[in-house]
């Protein structure tokens, strides 16, 4: 137990000081950076839950950011503003308005219950069909959003949801995420689905029921991804489906590859090394544009350097920077070691 409370403790303590930090500058630009990075907490935090703990891949999990950033939006967009943002909705949805704080919630339920109808047949799958078929989960997600315009304005921007995401929320429901998931890994069933990851034949020989195991894990993990796509949509306030496809999937992946699938501590270490390091390339990429240095405009240096640093992280630590221990467990490890000496 002290070890779980060390870790929740840092890895808490390091948003409060982002908070503190970003307060303190009082800097517009600090307070975006800020609240983008505690929404990517939660939906990378919502991943590792299942691909950290079951060792699949899933590609789906943005799929379900859209499917809670879009129920959130749908249920919030101001009355008069809904003949113009969503001129097809159903006539049943047309003047329901609820609070935005009830339906970010609203939006990892639905976004689990999506999940929980239609990925049991699919946990079934191991190794390479299971990313397969994830994959194809994704596609599905994403051409839903893309054609239904009753609810999503089909293929043009969304527009009109209220602003109601700041950091002091962000952070919150950023806190409340490393706690779940910590809570989650350190549960009897985070437990056996880490079993299944390790030993399948043995697990099952065992008595666990893989399948169902699976399905739990990738539900709550739905549900996380749905919470932090209404988030991020009440900060955006204007999002197309285009938002929630293989470029942001990419950059969520990246976070917890190179932070370390296993851990709770490598997917929060890994937000916040990827985030640094997107918003510096993103500095000297305008600087580079500003100095006029190149005949042409540079572009995508973030998307190759990450691409590069995912590649180096698989060839030399394949299991990210943190691998297997929590940082309450090397801590206390620590002074154990000490103390026998």
């Amino acid at each position: 137990m002290k070890r779980h409370i060390i870790t929740v403790g840092i890895l808490i303590g390091l948003v409060i000081l982002v908070v503190v930090a970003v307060e303190v500058a009082n800097v517009r630009l600090f307070v975006r950076i800020a609240i983008n990075l505690c929404i990517m907490l939660v939906l990378v935090l919502g991943l590792q839950v299942f691909m950290g703990n079951s060792g699949i891949l899933s590609f789906a999990h943005i799929g379900f950011m859209g499917v809670g950033a879009y129920t959130s939006a749908m249920l919030t967009i101001p009355l008069q503003m809904r003949g113009m943002a969503l001129p097809d909705l159903y006539p049943v949805l047309a003047n329901v308005l609820l609070s935005p704080y009830i339906t970010i919630i609203m939006g990892g339920l639905v976004a689990a219950a999506v999940a929980a109808a239609i990925s049991y047949p699919l946990m079934r799958l191991s190794d390479a069909a299971a990313v397969i078929t994830s994959f194809a989960l994704l596609v599905v997600l994403h051409t839903i959003m893309l054609h239904w315009s009753e609810v999503t304005n089909g293929p043009r921007t969304l527009f009109g949801i209220p602003k109601v995401t700041n950091l002091y929320l962000a952070a919150t429901v950023a806190a409340v995420a490393i706690v779940a998931a910590l809570a989650f890994k350190e549960s009897r069933l985070g437990i056996l689905v880490r079993a299944t990851r390790d030993d399948e034949v043995a697990a099952a020989a065992m008595g666990a029921n893989i399948p169902n195991l699976r399905w739990i894990a990738f539900i709550i993990s739905a549900l996380f991804a749905g919470i932090g796509g209404a988030l991020w949509g009440h900060f955006i306030t204007s999002f197309s489906p285009k938002a929630f496809y293989l470029k942001e999937t990419f950059v969520i992946l990246g976070m917890l590859v190179i932070g370390g699938p296993r851990t709770v501590t490598g997917a929060v270490f890994g937000v916040f090394i990827v985030t640094i390091a997107f918003e510096a390339l993103r500095a000297l990429e305008g600087m580079i544009n500003q100095a006029q240095i190149f005949s042409e405009q540079v572009a995508g240096v973030t998307e190759i350097v990450l691409a590069l640093a995912m590649i180096a992280v698989l060839v030399f630590r394949p299991g990210g920077l943190l691998t297997t221990r929590e940082i309450g467990d090397m801590i206390v490890h620590g002074r154990n070691k000490r103390g026998e000496k």
